[in-house]
């Protein structure tokens, strides 16, 4: 019976490896961010957490991490005799309670930098270390007044550093966030670790989101787990869910970084064990996999998208904000430009035109309707992902009227001697545009 049993479990090990290996080489060198809440840090499962966010390191994917901390401190602050208050989802802050959240945050930090440094072993009797990096990549800003409540150092993410986060990851380290903020003025901000986890994934267009959660994912009206979920589907499942209340929140989390350009979303269990890697290496899963509506895409255009690229730009050359590009041009260059379809519509478009190892953004447009929901940006990060398959090391723009948009988004001013030459030749002083550059990190 033994032989037998042993026989059995070392199919289905073989069995679950060769079906895992299609996974494994899909996820190489992608980005994954995983948000581990405050509850997760306090699960007996939770060094088994550990271990398997070292093998995904160890299989080449990179990682950003996002911990919580609201129920270390809830606890830290009762035990000091200070009661908590909450509006909404964010802490009321005061000065003196600042300085007990920064010491439960700086405890758990090293708590889990210490965990993840511990070695792996090697079948040469080697042992390695992960390399983790914590840092000011994220600034904040007070979140002010809310329903006649001043919630003092409570902050809202105000930006994230993704070009010293991709050169922390190319470097191969594990990057480690703690739900803190840093303001030019040197202010430290508490905010909130789910939503600081959807800012990160959203600005590094990151390939996963992962939320770990008491529950398994978004439970049917049965109670089962429903395996995925497109985002523009997810209110109707939420309405038959048995778990909305518990769940709902991190659900529209996922959704939102779907429509602002996560590829794919995950809640998972962090009481399971073994729940991360069966979600990510199997194909059923055992969460809830979200994914970004099927009625809009990020793709290369097609001649066909030349009339609705040309309405994008159109209202903006007419302010003298694009220079003039005639339909002819536009269709001789079709292969140069990136497309946002919405529902067979044109949303957002953008161009890139290489110069040796340089590479000129050019006609970034988004449909009025859309450019409060980060359409803009969606596009960059997306020629910036085209300039790297294409090993350019460096982005350029000239502009007349969004400075400060390319600056707030990594881009330095620079001069017309920095263009290539060929540019140099083409380039109209008549127009006065401002010239800014960006160097791109090889992920």
């Amino acid at each position: 019976m033994s032989d037998r049993h042993n026989s059995l479990q070392h199919k289905a090990t073989i069995k679950w490896f060769r079906e895992a290996s299609p996974y494994i080489n899909a996820h190489r060198h992608k980005t994954f961010v995983i948000y581990l809440s405050s509850s997760a840090l306090e699960s007996e499962n939770f060094p088994a957490i550990i271990q398997d966010i070292q093998l995904l390191a160890s299989l080449g994917i990179r990682l950003v991490l996002v911990h919580g901390a609201s129920q270390q401190i809830d606890q830290h602050l009762a035990a000091a005799g200070q009661t908590t208050e909450r509006i909404q989802t964010n802490r009321v802050t005061s000065t003196d309670s600042l300085a007990k959240v920064l010491e439960v945050i700086g405890r758990l930090r090293s708590d889990i930098e210490a965990r993840l440094s511990r070695g792996l072993p090697h079948p040469n009797g080697q042992v390695t270390h992960n390399l983790v990096t914590s840092g000011n990549f994220v600034s904040a800003r007070p979140i002010g007044v809310v329903d006649g409540v001043d919630l003092e150092h409570a902050g809202q993410v105000r930006s994230v550093n993704t070009t010293a986060l991709n050169q922390q990851l190319a470097a191969g380290a594990i990057v480690l966030l703690s739900p803190l903020g840093y303001a030019p003025s040197g202010e430290s901000f508490n905010v909130n670790a789910l939503d600081l986890a959807y800012e990160v994934a959203a600005s590094l267009l990151a390939d996963k989101l992962i939320l770990t959660h008491e529950m398994a994912g978004v439970y049917d009206h049965e109670g089962n787990v429903v395996s995925e979920i497109q985002s523009d589907q997810l209110d109707t499942l939420l309405e038959q869910s048995s778990n909305r209340a518990e769940i709902e929140r991190p659900a529209r989390i996922a959704a939102n970084a779907c429509v602002h350009g996560v590829e794919r979303c995950h809640l998972v269990s962090f009481e399971a064990d073994g729940a991360l890697l069966e979600e990510l290496f199997t194909r059923d899963g055992v969460g809830t996999q979200i994914v970004r509506s099927s009625y809009e895409r990020i793709r290369g255009a097609t001649d066909e998208d030349v009339p609705g690229i040309l309405d994008l730009i159109r209202p903006l050359e007419a302010r003298g904000i694009l220079v003039t590009r005639s339909k002819e041009l536009i269709e001789s260059e079709i292969d140069c430009f990136t497309v946002i379809e919405r529902d067979g519509m044109i949303v957002s478009c953008g161009a890139l035109y290489p110069y040796g190892n340089s590479g000129e953004l050019a006609c970034l447009a988004t449909h009025d309707h859309y450019r409060k929901q980060r359409r803009g940006e969606l596009m960059l990060k997306a020629i910036e992902k085209v300039a790297r398959e294409q090993q350019l090391s460096q982005l350029f723009v000239l502009t007349t009227q969004s400075a400060h948009w390319f600056q707030e988004r990594g881009f330095v001013e620079g001069g017309v001697e920095q263009l290539p030459a060929e540019r140099q030749q083409s380039y109209n002083p008549q127009r006065g545009s401002k010239l800014f550059f960006k160097d791109l990190v090889q992920r």
